[in-house]
């Protein structure tokens, strides 16, 4: 078991990422977690993610404000306690389309 305070955690960049904050809670190196990672993600207003595929499978829990969650097929908007899976190689565009900033808990596997 490991404890993580928010105030030892710090913030990295995000690739493709603007108008945010990420902050990553837990993985290898944080808490030890060996297949996934979590993240706490800030987005001002008109922040958000370019359209990106990757091999890792996601899900995403918003905390507060709302986030718009684009894929090649569909269009969510996630509100507090809202959250979304998306699959392995499934491209997505997020962006938070509000005048309030959003806060969104993020779980990643670890490639193979």
């Amino acid at each position: 078991m490991k404890k993580i305070e928010l105030k030892d955690v710090k913030p990295y960049e995000a690739p493709k990422h603007f108008k945010m904050t990420a902050l990553r809670l837990h993985g290898k190196e944080e808490s030890g977690a060996q297949r996934f990672w979590m993240g706490l993600s800030h987005f001002l207003p008109e922040g958000g993610a370019e359209y990106d595929e990757s091999p890792t499978e996601k899900i995403y829990f918003v905390l507060k404000g709302e986030v718009t969650v684009k894929t090649k097929t569909e269009e969510v908007v996630l509100g507090p306690w809202d959250s979304i899976y998306i699959g392995a190689n499934e491209g997505r565009e997020i962006i938070n389309n509000t005048n309030k900033p959003a806060s969104m808990l993020v779980v990643i596997n670890y490639p193979d």
